[in-house]
C-alpha cells in the first residue's frame, strides 16, 4: 500500500482560533485511518478541508500526487458520510442510494445495477422502497454508507458515524464497517473521539490535540508506546507517578523517586539522566495484587497500598487503590474465579506489584502538569 492521500503543512485559522495548525499526513491506499481526539481539537476541521467544504489557510491536499487543495467538493473522488446521516426524508432507501448516480447523469440501467448491487451488500433488500423515518439507525447508516459507496469515491470520509446509536448497535455497526471495508478495499477516514472505536476498526491512528497531531501509529503501539503524557491518558486509562530519575540502574533501566511512594525502578528507553522529570505511565491491568508479600524479583516493583473501592464487573475486578498521594486505579482480569477463596476487599492493606517493562516512562514538562493530571483523572 502506497501514499495516496497527503496533507502537507495545513493550517486553518478561524479568527483568533488555529483549528489546524501547520498538519501534515500520509493515507495509504486501502487502509482504515481514525482520527482521534478530544472535541475541539480540529479532527473535523481537517475532515472539511479533505472533503473540500473548507479551503486551508495554507498548506497543500494532494491525491495521488495531484494537488486537489483548490478543488470543489463534488469534483473530488472523495465522499462523505455525516454523524446525522444527512438523508432525503422525502425520498425511499432506494432513491437516497440512487441520487449521487442520477445527478451525475448515468444511464438508467446502469444506476439500477449499481444500487441494487449496493443494497444487496448493505442488507437492505427488504427495506428499499421504505423511507428514512420508516427504519433503524443502524439501517440509517447502512444506506448513509451506500449512498457514499455506490459513487465509487477512492476515499471515504465518516465524521462520527455511530455517535447517535446506542452502545450494543455501536459494537455490531463497528464489525459491520469493518466487513463493509473489507468488501469494497477503498480507503476510510475515521473522525471519533471514542478511544474504543478507533482502537477496534483502525489500521493506523492519529491522536489530535488542540491543532497539532501529537502520534500517528498502528493501535497497539499509540497504546502501549504513547509518545506524550496527552496520548497516554486520552487512550484508555491510565496511572501516572511523578518523579525524577535518580539513578541509571544500566543501560535499560533507571530508578524514579516517586513523590510519597518512593524509588520505582522503570524501563529507560528514552535515556534520561538523573534529575530529569518524569511522568511513569501505568495501564490498570498492567499491575498485580498480592495479599502477602511476593518475593522480591529483580525487575519487580512493589509497594503496599489499602483498597478503597472496588466494582466486580463480571469479566474483572476494578480497584481504587491509596498510594501515598496517589489514587490508583487496577484492574484483574477473573482468569480464575475461586469461590473458596476469600477475594481482595475494602480497607484491605495490599501488595500492589508491576514489572518494569510494565510501565511506559514519558518526560514531563511542568507547565503541563496540573492539566495532564486532570486529564488522566477524567479519564479513569
Amino acid at each position: 500500500m502506497g501514499d495516496f492521500i497527503e496533507l502537507q503543512n495545513v493550517s486553518k485559522r478561524f479568527d483568533d482560533l488555529v483549528a489546524v495548525n501547520n498538519v501534515s499526513l500520509s493515507l495509504k491506499q486501502g487502509e482504515v485511518f481514525s482520527l482521534l481526539g478530544p472535541s475541539g481539537c480540529g479532527k473535523t476541521t481537517l475532515l472539511r478541508i479533505l472533503a473540500g467544504f473548507q479551503m486551508p489557510d495554507s498548506g497543500s491536499v494532494l491525491l495521488n500526487g495531484q494537488d486537489i487543495t483548490r478543488l470543489p467538493a463534488n469534483k473530488r473522488a472523495v465522499n462523505t458520510v455525516f454523524q446525522n446521516y444527512a438523508l432525503f426524508p422525502h425520498m425511499t432507501v432506494w432513491e437516497n442510494i440512487a441520487f449521487g448516480l442520477r445527478m451525475s447523469r448515468k444511464p438508467s440501467q446502469e444506476i439500477r445495477k449499481e444500487v441494487g448491487e449496493m443494497i444487496e451488500l448493505m442488507e437492505l433488500g427488504d427495506h428499499a422502497h421504505k423511507k428514512p423515518h420508516m427504519i433503524s439507525g443502524g439501517q440509517k447508516q447502512r444506506v448513509a454508507i451506500a449512498r457514499a459507496l455506490v459513487n465509487k469515491p477512492q476515499l471515504l470520509l465518516l465524521d462520527e458515524p455511530l455517535a447517535a446509536l446506542d452502545l450494543k448497535l455501536r459494537q455490531r455497526m463497528l464489525i459491520e464497517l469493518d466487513s463493509i471495508h473489507d468488501e469494497v478495499g477503498i480507503t476510510f477516514l475515521y473522525i471519533t473521539h471514542d478511544q474504543g472505536e478507533a482502537m477496534s476498526l483502525s489500521d493506523r491512528i492519529g491522536v489530535m490535540n488542540l491543532g497539532r497531531i501529537e502520534q500517528i501509529g498502528t493501535p497497539a503501539e499509540i497504546y502501549e508506546a504513547p509518545q506524550s503524557s496527552f496520548v497516554a491518558a486520552f487512550i484508555g486509562d491510565t496511572n501516572f507517578l511523578n518523579g525524577r530519575v535518580c539513578e541509571t540502574v544500566s543501560a535499560e533501566y533507571c530508578r524514579i523517586d516517586v513523590e510519597s511512594i518512593g524509588r520505582v525502578i522503570a524501563w529507560n528507553d528514552k535515556n534520561l539522566k538523573p534529575g530529569d522529570s518524569v511522568n511513569l505511565s501505568v495501564r490498570p491491568e498492567k499491575f498485580r495484587l498480592f495479599r502477602n508479600r511476593p518475593p522480591d524479583s529483580e525487575h519487580r516493583n512493589l509497594v503496599q497500598a489499602k483498597v478503597v473501592d472496588l466494582i466486580y464487573m463480571g469479566s474483572s475486578t476494578k480497584y481504587r487503590l491509596e498510594c501515598g498521594d496517589y489514587i490508583l486505579i487496577v484492574e484483574q482480569q477473573h482468569g480464575r474465579y475461586l469461590l473458596d477463596e476469600k477475594p481482595i476487599t475494602w480497607d484491605e492493606t495490599i501488595w500492589l506489584g508491576w514489572h518494569a517493562e510494565d510501565g511506559y516512562m514519558l518526560q514531563r514538562y511542568e507547565e503541563k502538569d496540573e492539566a495532564l493530571m486532570a486529564l488522566g483523572e477524567d479519564m479513569t
